[in-house]
């Protein structure tokens, strides 16, 4: 691989563990894609349809603000974007990060972390939000995935 990046949303701090590994793994730069207002425990209440991640879920087109960015995007050719799934997708602040960039020719390389569902339509839905990009389709990740597992699975984007 060329010049690597891992970027990631995590709510709760299960997500940048893994993206954490694997960054150590394949020696690649880490970003945290940060909201500007911080989810608290109520927002990420999904039982209740009035809290935040609900409502952002809700509507397709929300996009919660980025509190930074990424300086000097144009060195990397892989971005490997790491988050949790909700409702069966990446949350709403990923897409918002993935439209703050121009990332065409980039490798992008969506991975998941759940407690218990699939990817779903997450690499359609990502696809618009990096138009000329090459998104490729992504896997699920136990919260406990190792530094090996995932840089096992990371060789084949070489």
């Amino acid at each position: 691989m060329n010049k690597v990046l891992v970027a990631y949303f995590s709510a709760t701090g299960t997500t940048a563990r893994v993206a954490e590994r694997l960054a150590k793994a394949l020696g690649a730069d880490l970003h945290e894609i940060r909201p500007e207002r911080p989810y608290t425990a109520a927002d990420l209440n999904w039982q209740d349809k009035k809290s935040r991640s609900s409502l952002e879920m809700g509507d397709k087109t929300f996009r919660p603000a980025v509190a930074s960015r990424v300086e000097g995007m144009e060195q990397y050719d892989t971005i490997f974007l790491a988050f949790p799934i909700w409702w069966y997708v990446a949350p709403t602040i990923v897409n918002t990060f993935l439209e703050g960039y121009d990332l065409a020719g980039k490798k992008i390389i969506p991975l998941a972390t759940s407690g218990g569902s699939g990817m779903g339509n997450t690499t359609r839905e990502l696809a618009p939000s990096c138009p000329r990009a090459d998104v490729r389709e992504g896997k699920v990740f136990s919260a406990r995935a190792g530094e090996q597992e995932l840089k096992t699975w990371a060789e084949q984007f070489r």
